[in-house]
């Protein structure tokens, strides 16, 4: 709001002729000074919701290499680390999964879960859960390989771009 208002303030010394005085500024001009209101992002998503697939195409997705997947961490919106990647299938309605090691300590006593490739996005070396909160991760079915197809290493997909 200071720098808005240090703004304004530098703006209309700059528009002020040089050879006019104060008070006939005053008295010959009322200046109204009005601030546009911008919704914030997100909005309207109530009233025109998007499907997990929609919103990763908003977040213009990229290609990726799966051999540069394995092994990232996910991380929830407080940066801590919900699991890793260790497998990255094709299932049998055609949609990308990432098989992620959830819970446990230190590695004993995780459970892989299968976490669709539309609700993350992929910031740098890590990946940001952006469409799934942590409760869903906990409460996520364990993950059987029922008659899906692995995909290779050297194999190049699609994901979404993540920013915090």
């Amino acid at each position: 709001m200071r720098s808005e208002l240090t703004a304004i303030g530098l703006t209309l010394f700059l528009l002020t002729p040089a050879n006019a005085a104060p008070a006939a500024l005053s008295s010959t001009a009322a200046i109204v000074l009005a601030q546009a209101m911008v919704p914030p992002t997100g909005m309207e998503e109530k009233k025109k919701p998007m499907t997990p697939a929609e919103r990763m195409q908003a977040r213009f997705p990229q290609p990726v290499r799966v051999g540069d997947l394995i092994g990232l961490p996910i991380l929830d919106d407080s940066s801590s680390t919900l699991g890793h990647v260790r497998e990255v299938v094709h299932t049998a309605d055609d949609k990308i999964a990432l098989i992620v090691s959830c819970g446990g300590l230190f590695g004993w006593g995780a459970r892989l879960v299968a976490v669709p490739i539309e609700v993350v996005g992929i910031q740098g070396r890590e990946l940001a859960s952006l469409d799934m909160p942590r409760s869903e991760y906990a409460a996520a079915p364990t993950w059987r390989n029922a008659g899906v197809q692995p995909l290779p290493e050297d194999a190049t997909i699609k994901i979404a771009l993540a920013r915090r």
